[in-house]
């Protein structure tokens, strides 16, 4: 009997490849919860999967290039029983696709971070882009579609590949196809500020699927009203289907957890252990309030810089008496907009610390450089979490922080993250846009009873790990039946 086949579609894939200085390439398998969830699917023997993902640097070219056709798994590069295939799109049309389109408007209007007065600007070269963009989604199309065995279920993920649900569609109706959003959906409201033929294109695209899956009944919600909205479809919201093109789409929420025993196990090694020293070392016995963000505009980590100032002014009795540990990764260089927020985190953490420091205590320790290890053992060591975005799909920041607490941590949760649906009752809830609000709540924090604050932890931990990654995709495929 065949083996049921899988295929999984993202832009990026679950390896990424390096160039040693003899010119010999190396690899290394990422993580997350598609990784973590396709593997176990194939693991079980009873599928035959294939992820296909596009190139992002020089040496995943040079990887895809020595490969046959593109596919890793030929060329012995050991993935665990999945085949992987990489695209080599060629470097303007992803450029376009990725950085101009996916990164440079359509993350920004999900996120609704768009400064409205100067920007967006929907021209002739949006117009050239946006054709990459339809190309980009065709290369994967293609691939999707070589070899597929009939009826196999097929798993589209993110805004990158919008279109590809209804591309798959228009030539293989006998796919079954579920695509899931991994960020927010932006309401009408604010989707309305696309052109209006390309906000059809993206919803059509969409529905071209047989499921869509979303991370909150949130971000569904906006999705379905934009289907009432702009293509004047007929809407079900007590089944929560759309009728298009003489079919019924589903629209489903997928939450997603932490890997509670993955993170515990990973932290248990002696990496993690000796960042936990030396942090503790550079704070003494302080109090810590941690975050950990890639310097994304939607972290909203200048305003949460702004509320810790404002603590240490309102509330003097915290001088000296806390330490703000502010982790923050480099995100998309290639976005001006993203490297100018980088520099205005550091302009300001070099004001708290002038304005507060003293010979033996430093306010806020700001590291912006990538280092996991790190981040396990400021979870670890965390009085205080603060994850306070702009808008978030989910954030798994607050779900990981309480697995891995040692005494449990009080969590200082903006409203518009995801996981606020998940953590809500346990963490002290936040306008993101209030930065008295969340100064106040950092203090009522800190203030917390011991006792209480493990409480919390614990059931926010609990909630965190019963959606854990594997649960999270496999109930995607399932609801192709």
């Amino acid at each position: 009997m065949d083996k049921a086949q899988i295929l999984v579609a993202s832009n990026r894939g679950p390896v990424t490849f390096s160039v040693a200085d003899d010119g010999s390439l190396g690899f290394r398998r990422g993580g997350g919860g598609l990784v973590s969830g396709l593997s176990a699917v194939a693991d079980s023997g009873a599928v035959d999967s294939l992820w296909v993902c596009a190139a992002l640097s020089d040496a995943d070219r040079k990887a895809a290039a020595a490969a046959p056709d593109g596919r890793l798994d030929q060329a012995g590069y050991g993935l665990d029983g999945s085949g992987v295939r990489m695209l080599d799109i060629p470097a303007a049309t992803f450029d376009n696709a990725y950085t101009r389109v996916a990164n440079s408007t359509l993350w920004f209007v999900h996120h609704m971070l768009y400064d409205t007065p100067n920007k967006p600007v929907f021209d002739a070269d949006f117009r050239a882009q946006w054709a990459d963009y339809r190309a980009y989604n065709a290369a994967f199309t293609e691939a999707l579609m070589t070899g597929a065995a009939q009826s196999a279920r097929v798993a589209v993920q993110d805004y990158h590949l919008a279109l590809v649900p209804r591309m798959i569609r228009g030539r293989r109706p006998d796919l079954r196809i579920a695509h899931f959003s991994h960020t927010p959906w932006a309401p009408p409201e604010y989707f309305r500020m696309l052109p209006s033929d390309i906000g059809r294109e993206l919803l059509e695209g969409m529905l071209g699927a047989d499921h869509l899956g979303f991370l909150s009944r949130r971000w569904a919600d906006a999705f379905l009203r934009c289907c009432e909205a702009f293509l004047h479809n007929e809407v079900n919201w007590d089944s929560r289907t759309v009728e298009f093109g003489g079919r019924i789409i589903r629209v489903g929420v997928h939450g997603l957890g932490a890997d509670a025993e993955g993170l515990r196990e990973r932290a248990a090694a002696d990496d993690v252990a000796e960042r936990r020293e030396s942090l503790r070392a550079s704070v003494g016995d302080r109090r810590l309030i941690v975050r950990v963000d890639r310097t994304e505009l939607s972290k909203n980590i200048v305003r949460g810089l702004a509320a810790y100032r404002e603590l240490l002014t309102t509330r003097p009795e915290w001088r000296g008496n806390v330490t703000h540990l502010a982790f923050a990764y480099p995100s998309r260089g290639d976005v001006p907009e993203y490297r100018a927020y980088t520099e205005s985190v550091r302009t300001l953490a070099e004001e708290i610390n002038r304005e507060f420091g003293t010979a033996d205590w430093t306010p806020l320790i700001l590291a912006v450089n990538d280092d996991y290890p790190r981040s396990l053992a400021a979870y670890q060591l965390a009085d205080v979490l603060l994850v306070n975005p702009i808008r978030d799909g989910m954030n798994l920041v607050a779900k990981e922080g309480p697995v891995l607490s040692a005494e449990g941590c009080a969590l200082v949760l903006s409203t518009e993250a995801g996981a606020a649906d998940d953590l809500g009752r346990d963490a002290i809830l936040i306008n993101p846009f209030d930065v008295s609000e969340t100064a106040e709540a950092l203090h009522r924090a800190l203030s917390m009873d011991p006792a209480e604050r493990a409480a919390r932890c614990g059931r926010m931990a609990e909630a965190a790990a019963s959606l854990p990654p594997e649960l999270w995709f496999t109930d995607q495929l399932r609801s192709l039946g």
